[in-house]
């Protein structure tokens, strides 16, 4: 019988398993948030910066296709698109000691006519033949039938811009009829807009050659940008109407009053407090067709402050500044293309010769010698 053979085996003590706790203690929790948020701090500025600055290239890219659609329309018309259809009518023209120096000259009357805008006239050059084919240009704007200028014109959109979708619509200026807005305008005087027959800037009212704009193409700013205001009662920014404000712009410094003469065009008066600077505040304002009390003081609060037309027939001091989106400034693009950038702080003298065509940089006498 063979021996019964035992095998001991230590004992070995076990340890109990490892209790893993399931998700973070408040303080974890806390700490946690308080790193999320400081990186989103740190972060969120760049990315802003990177969505500001990519809107801002496609913003000068649109206004670059504007000023190549009105050289394109130059080219089939040999004059540039008119800055509005509208009606005229006469006025004499005196000095400061009332000497008759232009006797029955045309002033541009924006709310007369057929008032359609040199972006009507120049859908056809940026694809939008489609769009033009809807207006009926025998009628005025206000009585079109198929509506297209209710259409919003991507081309005529600055991404920057805080407002969408939103139309101007007036019982008394528009007979009910909604007006899609956008972001760009025509530069029409260094002056008024309704003196840009007498003062000229690129477009104005009966259009002209390009061998007019005696300063040169690569001097003279002929788009530039306009905020919309959300009021329906509001006109800036609707692209189809050509009116001050809503598509069109002048710069209200004004001329030296005793050089009316064809030699120097439009003569510079610097020491003019209240020229429409970039996305000016005061003292000057927006003329538009109505400013109400209702929409000027929140205007005032988002930095459009605007006054109401109430001048006397058919004068009225109109003007308009440009105003965007864009930290510090506005684009602004010239007859030959190029696109510039306008800080809010540009010197007012240069920006006028900017905006006129025949100024040969040209300032008062009286100014420079003093």
């Amino acid at each position: 019988m063979q021996p019964r053979i035992t095998t001991f085996l230590p004992l070995v003590s076990r340890s109990p398993r490892p209790v893993f706790r399931k998700g973070f203690t408040l303080v974890e929790l806390l700490v946690v948030i308080a790193i999320i948020g400081v990186l989103i701090h740190l972060l969120l500025p760049a990315v802003q910066t990177a969505r500001e600055s990519a809107r801002r290239i496609q913003c000068t890219n649109r206004l670059k296709q504007l000023s190549l659609a009105a050289l394109n329309y130059e080219q089939t018309h040999h004059v540039l698109p008119a800055c509005g259809i509208v009606g005229e009518a006469k006025i004499t023209v005196q000095d400061g000691d009332s000497q008759v120096i232009q006797d029955q000259h045309p002033i541009y009357l924006q709310n007369h006519g057929k008032m359609f805008s040199w972006a009507v006239l120049l859908l056809p050059y940026l694809e939008e033949q489609s769009l033009h084919d809807q207006f009926n240009f025998d009628v005025s704007i206000l009585a079109q039938t198929q509506n297209p200028q209710e259409t919003f014109v991507k081309t005529y959109l600055c991404p920057s811009e805080q407002h969408a979708a939103i139309y101007y619509q007036d019982d008394d200026f528009t007979f009910g009829k909604r007006f899609a807005k956008g972001n760009y305008a025509a530069y029409v005087s260094p002056y008024h807009s309704d003196l840009q027959y007498l003062f000229p800037g690129a477009l104005i009212g009966t259009g002209q050659p390009l061998k007019r704009i005696t300063d040169g193409l690569s001097k003279t700013i002929v788009f530039s940008e306009v905020r919309t205001f959300d009021h329906p009662h509001d006109e800036r920014g609707a692209w189809a109407l050509p009116w001050n404000g809503a598509s069109l712009l002048s710069f209200d410094m004004h001329h030296y009053e005793d050089k009316y003469d064809n030699h120097h065009g439009w003569v510079a008066q610097p020491d003019w407090p209240d020229s429409q600077l970039p996305n000016l505040l005061g003292p000057n304002s927006d003329t538009l067709v109505k400013c109400p009390e209702e929409i000027r003081q929140q205007a005032q609060i988002e930095g459009m402050p605007c006054i109401q037309y109430e001048r006397n027939f058919p004068i009225g001091y109109v003007s308009a500044a440009p105003r965007s989106m864009h930290p510090l400034g506005v684009n602004a693009t010239y007859l030959d293309g190029r696109v510039d950038f306008l800080s809010n702080d540009i010197d007012s003298l240069v920006m006028g010769f900017k905006i006129s065509i025949n100024d040969n940089n040209f300032v008062d006498p009286d100014f420079t010698n003093q």
